[in-house]
């Protein structure tokens, strides 16, 4: 395919030949096993080399791979506190550890904490719960958004710190832990599952058919005669009272 000569020519050591015929250096390729590669085209003598072009290609693909991957944009991923500020802390828990794995691929985490009913008057447990858990990722994210209201619901966000991150890499990798990528493709699939399930709950509470969105109660049921609100027990007894 290389149809002008004398071209100037590279060896399989990466040293300048100078001026050579075409069909020399096609010669010398042969005989190294290798290919004679163009890589300068528009040069006059154009510039070619002998090299494995197989190797090369892959090579330049795994280049291209690693600039895609560095140059995509940052995610936000959001992941819900469960359906009330009662959730359990092994649930929480959980939340948590995901967090930290999309932190430490990069991504921003927002964390929403709802409240449900009479929990709305208790708003600073669930504030408690949002400034706990920063403190537990504070190692590898920093606040880029205080505790936001929208309706029944605080958010937070979180943002990868990228220099702490690189730090505690370093550190796993000097005590033999090398960090392990995380198949963020099976993790975002598992925290869109957890939030759809919590929203289908939430809806059959509210009497409304999680997939047509319609409501299903055709009445109120029976007003509750007790003397006591169960959730006021439940707060008082969280708030010590």
């Amino acid at each position: 395919m290389i149809r002008i000569s004398p071209i100037r020519l590279i060896d399989e050591n990466n040293e300048q030949v100078g001026l050579v015929e075409t069909h020399e250096a096609l010669r010398r390729a042969q005989e190294a096993g290798m290919d004679l590669v163009e890589v300068v085209a528009d040069a006059r003598p154009p510039v070619c080399k002998i090299m494995d072009y197989g190797k090369y290609k892959y090579d330049l693909s795994k280049k291209e791979q690693q600039s895609r991957a560095s140059s995509k944009q940052t995610e936000l991923k959001e992941i819900r506190l469960g359906r009330s500020i009662k959730i359990d802390p092994h649930d929480v828990q959980i939340r948590v550890d995901q967090s930290r794995r999309f932190l430490m691929a990069g991504h921003k985490v927002q964390l929403t904490q709802r409240f449900r009913g009479r929990e709305m008057a208790h708003k600073q447990l669930g504030l408690e719960r949002l400034a706990q858990i920063c403190e537990d990722l504070g190692d590898i994210a920093k606040v880029e958004m205080a505790p936001r209201w929208m309706g029944r619901q605080a958010s937070i966000l979180l943002a990868p710190d990228k220099v702490r991150i690189e730090h505690l890499k370093r550190k796993l990798e000097e005590k033999g832990k090398a960090h392990k990528e995380e198949d963020l493709a099976k993790l975002e699939a598992e925290v869109v599952k957890q939030n759809l399930a919590e929203e289908a709950e939430d809806q059959a509470d509210e009497g409304v058919d999680a997939k047509t969105g319609v409501g299903t109660k055709r009445g109120s049921g029976p007003a509750d005669q007790r003397a006591t609100n169960p959730v006021d027990d439940e707060m008082n007894e969280l708030l010590g009272g």
